[in-house]
């Protein structure tokens, strides 16, 4: 593939790289620029005439970005972020942020860590905007649909900056109004269970109940720990929960001490290119100082 002549990109073009690397189907990338699939199929093509080079590999699965391809996506990324951050410091004074930011977590740090972290400094920033998405994937972040992330995670991702905030532990719950007490596994074992289902199958309260309680099946099964917190809550069963959805409640009893082996760290993560856009960068200095405290008043745990 040769260009006849010097083809020059334009500001569009790189938006249409940056957005097909980012979403790798042309259907998904055209719902991002809020254009149809066939201009973007038609666009990449000119584009790829023009420069004489492939941008992507074509398959099943969707579009792939050449070495070339994902390059301009890095230059289009720093673009990206230079035009948000102009737009900040339009909208910004000294004593006023704002602007709309986008954090993703899972559906327990966001009820039990991130809307408590959350309250008073929404009241001190009224021209802030959120947008709160509770998911298990990492993927909205690496793929900049969200600025930050907070996560549940043993290790941050090397791509991403992050910020260390405490220990998340979790342990084996029962309503109080069931009468369980403190218990051995095999008194655990002969309990109905609430647990995750196989889609989270790596979830470590799922690994730790294969290792430790392999008999149990679970009477009760969901994709979201929240759903597994109020099926224990509502007295259905046992079942196992970060320790800080309990805090501060008398209608749980905890059965077991943490589960030290399932322990994992949380994290504020936020993608290189947008942490130091300043609506941005506040809400993501306040949530790592604010749960770096809250955990450190838990005696380094929640």
């Amino acid at each position: 593939m040769r260009a006849k002549t010097q083809y020059e990109l334009t500001s569009a073009d790189t938006q249409t790289i940056l957005a097909l690397v980012r979403a790798g189907t042309l259907a998904e990338a055209a719902q991002r620029l809020g254009i149809d699939a066939s201009t973007i199929f038609r666009s990449v093509q000119r584009i790829e005439r023009g420069l004489g080079q492939r941008l992507f590999e074509r398959s099943r699965s969707g579009y792939h970005a050449t070495p070339l391809g994902a390059q301009l996506a890095r230059h289009a990324e720093r673009i990206e972020s230079e035009l948000a951050a102009a737009r900040s410091t339009v909208q910004t004074s000294s004593d006023r942020v704002s602007g709309s930011v986008h954090v993703t977590t899972t559906d327990t740090v966001l009820y039990g860590l991130l809307l408590p972290a959350l309250h008073d400094f929404v009241a001190l920033h009224p021209a802030l905007s959120f947008e709160l998405t509770a998911t298990n994937s990492l993927a909205s972040l690496t793929k900049r649909d969200a600025d930050i992330a907070v996560r549940a995670t043993r290790r941050a991702p090397d791509h991403l900056v992050g910020k260390h905030v405490g220990p998340l532990r979790i342990a084996v719950f029962a309503a109080r109004s069931r009468g369980i007490q403190a218990s051995d596994v095999d008194a655990l074992a002969r309990c109905d269970w609430a647990a995750l289902d196989a889609s989270l199958g790596d979830h470590p309260s799922v690994l730790w109940r294969k290792r430790h309680c392999p008999t149990v099946e679970p009477r009760y099964k969901t994709n979201s720990v929240m759903a597994v917190f109020e099926l224990v809550v509502r007295g259905f069963g046992v079942g196992i929960l970060p320790t800080f959805l309990a805090r501060g409640r008398d209608d749980l009893v905890q059965l077991t001490p943490p589960l030290d082996e399932a322990e994992s760290q949380v994290w504020v993560l936020a993608h290189p290119e947008s942490r130091h856009l300043p609506h941005v960068a506040a809400v993501y200095t306040h949530l790592s100082q604010q749960l770096s405290g809250d955990f450190a008043a838990g005696d380094g745990a929640l």
